[in-house]
């Protein structure tokens, strides 16, 4: 039997293997000799220990460290140079510029980064053009690009990143599926979500709207906040679920969100959950007005968990959700479109429970996670030594 080829699977925090790669790299290994890259060393070390996979710790930073980069390119060189990988395959902004410039250093022969969100769209100034600046090397670095949408692919190719033949986009996108046998609603119990929604203070006959992910300005939390504290002023029983966390150095709300988050009754919040799927049982509709996404995972779920789904008209979002079949599409920072688009579902319970109808099916057709996985699968055997 021939020797395994090598892929170093890089992450910035180990945190995106876990969640944003969850079982793909167990799957991958029944094919491949897979090594995990990302920064943390005691979780990235756990993550091995479960994965059963070699990891390695590099200094890999989230915000813009100039001098703590270099050194983490210097690191990442040396094992890659020691390692000789096959493939390096980066995920996250970071890991890919200095994954993909290690990689290309190295010598590594194929260079394969996936783009599953551009934080940059929203910069402005100077700042927006040095990310741009450094967006362009990643990608020349790279000899392969996925973004995990064709609305990220086509914005790519607009500002000029990289050419369009160095871009793929591997099925029809995401860049790891949805496991519909894991979020399956069927696996809870009504009195299981009964008893959820009782301990959250939510009554039989309330109507919730959820939201799950970080609680901050780029996903739309201001509009949000917004629109509810208008509709819960005259709809006593519409409920706003939040479950995540607040980033304050990264991307923190501003005081006045947050002051109405604190005195709306009818707001709860969760904080972060490492199980999601009851907390969308126990509601009646995904609200997700983000700035910016590659291919967002809380919709795909939401929708495998028969869930409505208001969005905004970004890439990603725009592809899971079809107006009016599964769910709305609003325009971005648009604090009355949103509302409108609330209030609609919660007064119109016929047209809710035809999206909840759609919701699943359309997801287990077009993103079913095995079906995802092995795209990437075919990807990585297509490629020559």
């Amino acid at each position: 039997m021939s020797e395994k080829k090598k892929i170093i699977r890089v992450t910035t925090v180990p945190i995106s293997l876990e969640k944003l790669l969850s079982g793909q790299i167990g799957f991958m290994k029944e094919h491949f000799e897979i090594k995990a890259v990302s920064s943390e060393p005691e979780r990235l070390a756990a993550f091995g220990k479960a994965q059963k996979i070699e990891t390695h710790a590099v200094g890999l930073t989230r915000k813009l460290t100039p001098i703590q980069d270099l050194k983490a390119l210097w690191q990442l060189y040396r094992y890659l140079k020691t390692e000789k990988p096959f493939i390096v395959h980066s995920h996250t902004p970071k890991a890919g510029t200095v994954g993909m410039m290690a990689a290309k250093l190295a010598g590594v022969p194929h260079r394969l980064h996936t783009v599953a969100g551009l934080p940059l769209l929203v910069a402005k100034g100077k700042k927006r053009k040095l990310l741009d600046f450094v967006e362009k090397i990643t990608y020349s670095a790279a000899t392969k690009v996925y973004p995990n949408s064709y609305g990220l692919r086509d914005i790519i190719i607009q500002n000029g990143y990289c050419k369009p033949e160095k871009l793929k986009v591997l099925g029809n996108g995401s860049s790891n599926g949805i496991d519909t046998s894991f979020f399956d609603p069927s696996l809870f119990s009504e009195k299981e979500v009964s008893d959820l929604r009782q301990s959250l203070g939510i009554a039989s006959d309330d109507v919730v709207f959820i939201f799950i992910g970080r609680l901050v300005k780029d996903k739309g939390i201001r509009e949000l906040i917004s629109a509810f504290d208008r509709i819960g002023s005259e709809n006593p029983k519409a409920k706003l679920l939040l479950v995540g966390r607040y980033e304050p150095d990264l991307d923190p709300l501003d005081e006045q969100t947050k002051s109405k988050i604190a005195s709306n009754k009818n707001i709860i919040e969760t904080g972060y959950q490492t199980e999601v799927r009851p907390y969308f049982l126990a509601s009646d509709i995904l609200t997700f007005p983000s700035y910016r996404e590659g291919f967002p995972n809380v919709v795909l779920q939401a929708a495998a968990m028969r869930l409505p789904a208001i969005v905004s008209d970004i890439n990603g979002c725009n592809e899971i959700i079809t107006q009016g079949k599964n769910g709305l599409i609003v325009p971005v920072e648009d604090e009355n479109a949103l509302h409108d688009a609330m209030l609609k579902l919660l007064n119109d319970n016929v047209l809710r429970q035809k999206m909840r109808d759609n919701s699943r099916q359309e997801i287990k057709e077009r993103y079913e996670q095995s079906f995802v996985w092995n795209a990437i699968l075919e990807e990585y055997r297509a490629l020559k030594p």
